[in-house]
């Protein structure tokens, strides 16, 4: 290993940031000098190479839109990897990237088309590409390979905010494009997406007591309370603390879905004045998904801290167009999501109501587990709080 590459991964490896790298058809040699040098396991999350055509569609959970060698498939590459860095990340504020590679260079038979990799890095602010087609025929296999990885070294170099003059090792008749992408902010990002379906686009976005914003970050078996939260009240965080210990511990994030059944996508200065009330205190995931087995398929392993007027609509098949069959299935994807409910009691007509007031239908008693009354009873309402103003 050049003493220039060891000092530059020596200095990558002093980041606090991590990624996921995935490289296909050529920039192994970069992994091999990141493992190379101690103390990758500071830099490195994982190290992917999908080189099969089904190993590539297993990566990216779908085949490439267009060509396999592209600046589209090396981001739609990097985006995957920036998903996995950050289920994989073992804190919630680690700063991660995802870095891809996908080429095509000089093999054991000689090519038609082009030599050329693209190259793309994401992270929580958009994705830069580097794109180089090299001079075919100019070099060998190793020579090629060894142009890739230094593109994919720098790459990440300055992903991490490290400035390199790394010899690239370019001919006089190559030029490296880099182009940098910035996103619309991740709320935004979920606004604009919320025509396509819950599964498509921005799916969720967490919001940190700080205000920091992070797309699509998993959540670990956390306990959800599900809300519009006009306004957030004692009453609310009273339940999320009483949840908290019922779970032994467990974290309580409230979630405010911006669509709504027959209603439209919440404004962003809406979402915003809802999410200052939770500031330096709680995290907050927003989603898309109005439907309780749609926000169990985004937050699989959850527990749902609800009231007892949703847990009713929830075994009621009158919500479900009074489609039985319909509530039924929904109650099992919710299951298959490894989800569940905690229910509070709530007044109904100067009544208080529990779990055992629900009949369940047959089979479906264990999804759901009841909060004594003597442990939690709260009157307020959001409704008679916003009459009020």
């Amino acid at each position: 290993m050049a003493d220039d590459i060891k000092h530059l991964v020596a200095h990558i490896h002093s980041s606090p940031k991590m990624a996921v790298i995935a490289v296909s058809g050529a920039g192994a040699e970069a992994l091999a000098w990141l493992l190379g040098v101690p103390g990758a396991s500071r830099t490195v999350l994982e190290a992917i190479v999908p080189y099969g055509q089904r190993s590539m569609a297993e990566f990216l959970e779908h085949a490439p839109a267009g060509q396999y060698v592209s600046p589209e498939t090396a981001r739609e590459m990097a985006e995957s990897a920036y998903r996995k860095a950050l289920r994989l990340r073992e804190r919630g504020d680690e700063p991660v990237v995802g870095l891809a590679c996908t080429a095509t260079i000089a093999t054991d038979r000689p090519k038609r088309g082009d030599h050329r990799c693209c190259i793309a890095m994401w992270d929580n602010g958009g994705v830069t590409t580097y794109n180089l087609k090299l001079a075919k025929g100019r070099r060998d296999r190793p020579g090629e390979e060894d142009v890739v990885s230094r593109i994919v070294l720098r790459a990440l170099a300055e992903a991490f905010g490290i400035g390199t003059a790394l010899p690239l090792g370019l001919l006089d008749t190559e030029r490296l494009d880099v182009q940098r992408t910035e996103r619309a902010n991740p709320l935004q990002g979920l606004l604009a997406s919320a025509d396509k379906g819950y599964c498509e686009g921005v799916r969720t976005v967490t919001v940190y007591p700080d205000g920091r914003m992070v797309e699509d970050d998993p959540l670990r078996a956390a306990a959800v309370m599900p809300g519009s939260f006009n306004p957030l009240h004692e009453g609310h965080e009273r339940l999320a603390q009483v949840a908290s210990e019922t779970l032994g511990g467990r974290e309580v994030v409230f979630e405010l879905a911006v669509v709504n059944v027959d209603k439209p996508p919440l404004e962003e200065s809406e979402v915003r004045r809802r999410l200052r009330q939770f500031e330096g205190r709680w995290r907050v995931v927003l989603t898309r998904a109005s439907r309780f087995y749609e926000k169990a398929s985004l937050l699989p392993d959850c527990t749902f801290v609800v009231g007892w007027d949703t847990a009713i609509r929830l075994v009621d098949p009158r919500y479900y167009g009074d489609n039985e069959g319909t509530m039924l299935s929904a109650l099992s994807g919710i299951r298959a999501a490894g989800c569940r409910f905690l229910v509070a009691g709530r007044t109904q007509q100067g009544v208080f109501r529990t779990l055992a007031d629900i009949a369940m239908p047959p089979g479906f008693d264990d999804l759901f587990e009841a909060i004594p009354e003597s442990r939690f009873r709260s009157d307020i309402s959001s409704t008679e709080l916003r009459s009020a103003e």
